[in-house]
């Protein structure tokens, strides 16, 4: 019985969404076998990878201005909400503060233009990624190619994953937010009340053969590639360029990293 009504839920909750969505709902489409992760299905014009991992050079970074181009982009194709209420916030991109970024390499006699600087913050689709260890349905799931992934429909609120994940990187949505996106964009599903949510790298845009949304406006600050690609720009950068990640002594092996 509860097999049935599971796989009932997921269809009338696909269906609800549309046809519309057809490229989105393929992203994350389920093999349908009760207990299995949802799997990509690709096609001819898929970006794919080994293992996905994007760099941000901080030194290009001239304001919080361009941080702010890369959270609207974000949130915009992304249906996230605008809350007035900051404990009800929804982000998956956002600027954070060095020292609240990185604390255990903060200290007070740092360089100031570090010290001031506000670097972009998102989800470090982490190697061995806590939140998929605890979250009970499998509604957070790693892909093949390293991307932490989300399947909206088999979220229960929990936020054991929340808990779990030591970035901050997940927002739960305390009310419907759909009232307060701006302007839904029909090419990527919105979420409910009582559902976590975070970035996901884009995968519905990879999926087409477009980089992410933030990358693609970043002007340079950001690049996106296969870590097991020796030909790859994130490989280029890191074989050139001392890197640091947040909270990496963890354990987790966050797949972002910071030129400073």
């Amino acid at each position: 019985m509860e097999s049935r009504r599971r796989s009932f839920l997921k269809i009338a909750g696909v269906s609800a969404l549309g046809l519309g969505l057809r490229p989105v709902l393929d992203v994350f489409a389920s093999s349908g076998a009760q207990g299995d992760a949802p799997q990509v299905l690709e096609n001819e014009k898929a970006l794919s990878a080994k293992q996905w991992a994007m760099v941000i050079d901080t030194r290009h970074i001239r304001s919080i201005g361009d941080i702010e181009v890369m959270m609207a982009a974000c949130h915009r194709i992304h249906n996230v909400p605008l809350l007035a209420n900051k404990n009800h916030e929804v982000k998956w991109i956002w600027a954070e503060r060095f020292k609240h970024a990185f604390p255990a390499k903060a200290h007070e006699y740092v360089n100031e233009k570090l010290s001031d600087l506000s670097l972009p913050v998102l989800c470090n689709h982490c190697e061995n990624p806590p939140c998929v260890r605890v979250c009970p349905t499998q509604a957070t799931f790693k892909r093949p190619d390293g991307i932490v992934s989300m399947d909206y429909h088999r979220c229960i609120g929990c936020r054991f994953c929340m808990a779990a994940c030591p970035y901050g990187s997940r927002s739960f949505n305390f009310r419907d937010p759909r009232p307060f996106i701006p302007k839904i964009d029909s090419h990527f599903p919105t979420r409910m009340m009582g559902v976590v949510e975070k970035c996901n790298f884009c995968a519905e845009r990879l999926a087409v053969g477009k980089m992410p949304a933030c990358v693609a406006v970043s002007g340079g600050i950001l690049t996106f590639g296969d870590l097991e690609d020796p030909e790859s720009g994130v490989r280029k950068l890191l074989k050139s360029h001392y890197t640091i990640r947040r909270r990496q002594s963890l354990g987790t092996g966050p797949r972002v990293y910071y030129i400073i």
